[in-house]
């Protein structure tokens, strides 16, 4: 007998999945980061595009027409004395608040991370100077105004210590109004400092120290030659951070003195805001929003610079 072959079925042949063209997959990212794209490009680069654009006009706003002026807006603005006083004042607030944020972050970095204290020691003060950097600038504001009044308590306890004979208008007298609110900005913002400093001072690896030690470095030795070279990178980073963003304080310096008394604490800032919504002025605030705009530029890249070369 001769055995029947059955014969086999072959096996279905699967297609490949077809792949999609190469630029369309290119796309796809893009496709995800669209709506972001599109809220940058509404919020931020139209904004700044318009300011600019009225910074070269005149009559802008108020009139339905305007004529192309030039860079007579910038001569205008620059040529202000009022904007070299706002100037000056805005060099010496950044200038002040930066260097002391500095201090005062690393003082308290490296007092919260000494062996010398407990564990429940340094919770205790890790709350109390974290808490100016839970407030937000209006409560700050209000909170240093009524500390700061004739009748309040700044004035009692000095009074009450023999220190002063009468009580002081803090923000607004003439030759104490600018370091009053330098002062309140220092206290809203050396916790950042502190906790960032204190983070890279508990990264910066014992045997450091050690070797240190052994070869008979002083404490002062290990700060300089240790501790300040490994925070180097951090502190430059928040140097320029801060710069910039003390530069453009706005908030706490309106709702204490509001550039005030006479325009001792006039700031780039309340300058700016005053020309386009005191005097109507938009062009030439445009201008000055433009001027700001370019120094905060400038810091910027320095910034990215430095974070490249640090990568």
């Amino acid at each position: 007998m001769t055995a029947t072959q059955i014969p086999t079925r072959a096996a279905p042949t699967q297609e490949a999945p077809r792949r999609r063209p190469l630029p369309l997959r290119r796309l796809v990212p893009y496709g995800y980061l669209s709506p972001v794209i599109v809220l940058m490009i509404v919020l931020m680069i139209v904004p700044v595009v318009v300011v600019i654009r009225y910074s070269f006009l005149d009559n802008v706003i108020m009139t339905p027409t305007s004529s192309l002026v030039g860079w007579h807006n910038y001569v205008t603005v620059l040529g202000d004395p009022l904007f070299r006083t706002a100037a000056r004042n805005t060099a010496v607030f950044t200038s002040v608040s930066v260097a002391v944020h500095l201090l005062l972050g690393l003082a308290f970095a490296m007092l919260l991370n000494t062996t010398l204290l407990g564990q429940r020691t340094k919770t205790v003060f890790r709350t109390i100077f974290v808490m100016p950097w839970l407030l937000t600038v209006a409560i700050i504001a209000i909170l240093w105004r009524l500390l700061l009044d004739p009748n309040g308590v700044v004035n009692y306890g000095l009074q009450g210590v023999g220190l002063i004979d009468t009580p002081v208008a803090w923000f607004s007298d003439l030759n104490l109004a600018l370091p009053a609110v330098t002062f309140v900005n220092i206290w809203a913002g050396y916790p950042f400092f502190m906790v960032s400093l204190l983070a890279g001072l508990q990264g910066i690896s014992a045997d450091l120290y050690e070797a240190a030690a052994v070869d008979g470095a002083s404490w002062l030795q290990r700060f300089v030659h240790v501790t300040l070279p490994s925070l180097r990178p951090i502190i430059v980073s928040m140097a320029l951070l801060d710069l910039i963003w003390t530069s453009q304080q706005f908030p706490l310096i309106w709702m204490t003195t509001g550039g005030g008394p006479l325009d001792r604490t006039e700031m780039l800032s309340t300058y700016t805001y005053k020309l386009a919504f005191s005097k109507y002025e938009f062009a030439w605030a445009s201008a000055s929003a433009v001027v700001l705009l370019v120094l905060a530029m400038v810091l910027a890249v320095f910034y990215v610079r430095y974070q490249r070369a640090r990568d």
